[in-house]
């Protein structure tokens, strides 16, 4: 028996972070060993760039988000990149070697706070410039929120279209890394997609991230563009060495029917155990997000299951199953399930328990099933 579930997934994080983590029914002893080598268990699954963008060079996620930078500061003499250790290279190394390139001019550190680097932003987007500002850790750009939520998303509202601040991206850290605890590991992104007048944007691996940077960069509209930090260095492909734009807005259907791409122990598990062939769907965008492509998919599925790391209550998980219902439901074949962080802080030595893994996703793709 082959019964499609169509998986949605908000951004690169929670779809790497599926794939690594094992069963949480673990004694204290094999929890130890297994936190203290969190990082090591994940495994990325490459993937290859249209042939058609060119010469490619071996880049992990970190590098893909430099080399956008480095095409954007070369081709365009009104952009700048900043923020909190930038003009050193990042805590990521994301913006390594820029400054000596392009000079402290138009790559420069900024003092500690968060709020001025995007209200300074803001003013520099709003006078016609490029601007590319880094939030060190998506954790703490809260203390921005009032200038996101109050001037950038509503800049070109307020003034009828007279003055806007499109040419603004923020870029930002964000999710589990293994090690992060309560301040380095949160996953904001549903606090954004509240926000009209921005585009929230979340990359899966390294070419995927250097065109949607791109294409945020590009973009008429202010764009936030959330990283998912535990694929810095863990996520390698051949990127396309010259500049290229992803669409933004525009959802994959990575695998149909028989594989989950990155998810490959839970499809496994799932065909396996269950005898169920899963659909999965890399959002990509959050805001705007593809309501055609989600849509499709549950009609034709029947059922949905998204899966997120940002707790359950509130998240953008919550809009998506919501519309889902609304435009789908005659389709349904049960209700929609989430599999998503825990209503709690984000909680160190029980990071493994916490995030959405592979057995608490095949349970609930069991429990679609027998619905």
């Amino acid at each position: 028996l082959q019964l499609p579930i169509a998986s949605l997934l908000l951004g690169g994080s929670c779809r790497s972070l599926a794939a690594r983590l094992g069963p949480v029914c673990l004694d204290a002893a094999s929890f130890s060993r297994r936190r203290l080598s969190f990082g090591p268990q994940f495994v990325y699954t490459p993937e290859s760039a249209d042939k058609s963008l060119g010469e490619t060079s071996r880049m992990n996620l970190f590098q893909a988000v430099t080399s956008a930078l480095d095409n954007t500061l070369a081709n365009d003499p009104s952009a700048v990149v900043f923020g909190e250790d930038v003009a050193f290279g990042g805590v990521f190394r994301c913006t390594v070697g820029l400054k000596d390139k392009y000079g402290k001019d138009r790559v420069f550190n900024t003092p500690l706070s968060e709020q001025g680097i995007v209200g300074f932003a803001i003013g520099h987007a709003v006078a016609g410039a490029t601007t590319v500002a880094e939030i060190q850790f998506g954790d703490y750009i809260f203390p921005a929120f009032d200038q996101i939520a109050n001037e950038a998303s509503k800049y070109r509202y307020r003034s009828g279209n007279h003055f806007n601040c499109g040419s603004l991206t923020v870029r930002a850290p964000i999710g589990a890394v293994g090690h992060g605890a309560l301040y380095h590991s949160q996953s904001p992104e549903g606090f954004f997609a509240h926000l009209p007048g921005i585009k929230v944007v979340i990359p899966r691996g390294p070419i995927q991230a250097k065109g949607l940077l791109l294409a945020c960069i590009n973009d008429p509209d202010p764009c936030f563009y959330f990283e998912p930090k535990i694929l810095y260095r863990s996520a390698v492909e051949d990127v396309p060495v010259n500049g290229y734009v992803l669409p933004i807005g525009k959802a994959e259907v990575l695998i149909e029917g028989s594989d989950v791409h990155v998810l490959r122990e839970v499809a496994r598990l799932a065909q396996s155990e269950l005898g169920v062939s899963c659909e999965l769907i890399d959002m990509r965008t959050i805001l705007p997000f593809d309501e055609e492509t989600v849509y499709a998919s549950v009609c034709k599925t029947g059922r949905c299951l998204i899966a997120h790391e940002a707790p359950l209550t509130g998240g953008f998980g919550a809009e998506l199953a919501a519309s889902v219902q609304e435009h789908c439901f005659l389709n349904l074949e049960a209700p929609v399930r989430r599999v998503a962080g825990h209503d709690t802080p984000f909680p160190h030595i029980f990071e493994n328990f916490y995030l959405p893994n592979q057995r608490r996703c095949l349970a609930a793709i069991k429990d679609l099933i027998g619905y």
